[in-house]
């Protein structure tokens, strides 16, 4: 840029000088104090692997302060104050993302968990429903429909919904689980011991000792499975 000098009466005219200006960040089009949003969320994934909610939620908190308006962030924080014993923040969360994007499927899943863990069991299923219309490959929130479906003593239909998820064949440990569970508590013991040894083998151990630890879920279903094999 050149900034042209005035000439004083008494003096002769100087030549003009090119001012380069000193740089500053504002000049720079990328500012790498600020943490892109990706990196921001591999950080809440780390939290949440460590259980730590608290902090999982202070780096959604500054992600959101970042990139606001994202949908997709604050349905993951609704479902990490949940988890994290805080259901009314979760459900505000919640609404604002599904008022952020209407057709976001995992929105719907996440506030039908919130409505189940305070006994509206029937809200969870209409928002479970909403959430499987959008996105017929969301197996989660058919293993929590059909899950919920149980708790409300509804046994055939929670079995149908079973079978409806395993056609993805995906989670199908968990699946198998919670179908075993579904026989157990419905009389149907022989269907229950099959699933649950089903489910066993899908979360089997490594026979390396120093492998990583067992499924989280792996001493439930043994425990469920010990239940019922002495009337085997």
């Amino acid at each position: 840029m050149i900034r042209r000098t005035c000439s004083d009466s008494n003096q002769t005219s100087r030549p003009t000088q090119k001012v380069v200006p000193s740089p500053s960040r504002k000049q720079c089009p990328y500012d790498i104090s600020v943490e892109s949003a990706a990196k921001l969320r591999k950080r809440v994934s780390n939290a949440v692997a460590r259980r730590d909610y608290s902090h999982a939620i202070a780096i959604l908190n500054r992600l959101l302060t970042l990139y606001p308006g994202q949908a997709e962030d604050y349905s993951n924080r609704g479902l990490i104050y949940l988890w994290n014993g805080q259901p009314q923040k979760a459900l505000l969360d919640f609404n604002k993302a599904i008022e952020l994007a209407p057709s976001l499927a995992s929105s719907y899943n996440n506030r039908a968990n919130y409505y189940a863990t305070q006994g509206a069991r029937e809200s969870a299923i209409e928002d479970y429903d909403r959430a499987i219309d959008l996105n017929p490959f969301h197996v989660r929130a058919r293993i929590n429909r059909a899950v919920t479906l149980r708790e409300l003593n509804c046994y055939d239909a929670a079995l149908d919904g079973f079978e409806e998820a395993l056609v993805f064949r995906q989670l199908i440990g968990e699946i198998y689980a919670e179908r075993g569970r579904t026989y157990h508590l419905r009389g149907d013991w022989n269907g229950a011991i099959a699933d649950y040894r089903r489910a066993l083998t899908v979360f089997q151990t490594p026979s390396d000792t120093k492998a990583p630890a067992r499924h989280p879920r792996w001493q439930q279903i043994t425990n469920w499975l010990n239940q019922l094999q002495p009337a085997s």
